[in-house]
């Protein structure tokens, strides 16, 4: 099975190439880059060593390929949203919802995003892809909290990137942490009720917040 998965993968380099990456995404999340293994990520792609070589030229070229696919999938996932057709406070509703909800059913994003920030973004920095991707969701904030301006439902001077910072930051903060936030708090603050329950105490934060 195996060998007729590597040989279908051979004649499809498109599909290769994802499943490489999806196998790297998963071995980079669980083990870190130091910790991840190109020989398991080859076994769980059903690929080998050479072509992963080939793709991505060494390791760290796959590790950093995996970094952004994870921001491409999320950048690319919001763009449903259409966020632009939505009045302004609904926007911003949706888009807090949608990350903490994305965060949770996507934990290798996190791991991955921890992981390199102990790098200190070493190989991050090196993607201008990444930058290409944010650049424009910027833009689509400002204009959110412009129009929200305009109906006088916001109040000036909201910096985009701090806003999104701040969204991103109250779901982030809870998912990556909540196995430590529970112990520490006699709560089981992963459960269903009590994210479902944090996620509107953050739309309650963070609009509160912007609000006129």
């Amino acid at each position: 099975m195996k060998r007729s998965s590597s040989r279908a993968n051979h004649r499809d380099p498109e599909r290769t190439r994802a499943a490489i990456l999806t196998a790297a995404q998963q071995e980079f999340a669980a083990k870190g880059l130091s910790g991840g293994r190109v020989d398991q990520i080859a076994r769980q792609a059903g690929a080998n060593k050479r072509m992963i070589y080939h793709y991505f030229g060494s390791k760290e070229g796959l590790y950093l390929a995996a970094l952004e696919r994870v921001y491409e999938d999320l950048r690319g996932t919001e763009r449903t949203l259409h966020l632009d057709h939505l009045a302004p406070e609904e926007a911003f509703r949706r888009l807090i919802e949608f990350n903490f909800d994305y965060c949770l059913a996507h934990p290798e994003l996190i791991s991955l995003i921890n992981n390199e920030n102990l790098h200190r973004a070493r190989y991050l920095r090196k993607s201008r892809k990444v930058r290409e991707l944010h650049s424009p969701f910027v833009r689509l904030i400002a204009d959110i909290l412009k129009r929200g301006v305009a109906k006088g439902v916001f109040r000036r001077g909201i910096d985009p990137v701090e806003l999104y910072t701040t969204i991103a930051a109250v779901g982030y903060f809870y998912l990556s942490n909540r196995w430590t936030l529970s112990t520490i708090f006699g709560r089981d603050l992963g459960s269903a009720a009590a994210c479902a329950r944090r996620k509107r105490h953050n739309v309650e934060v963070i609009l509160n917040a912007i609000r006129r």
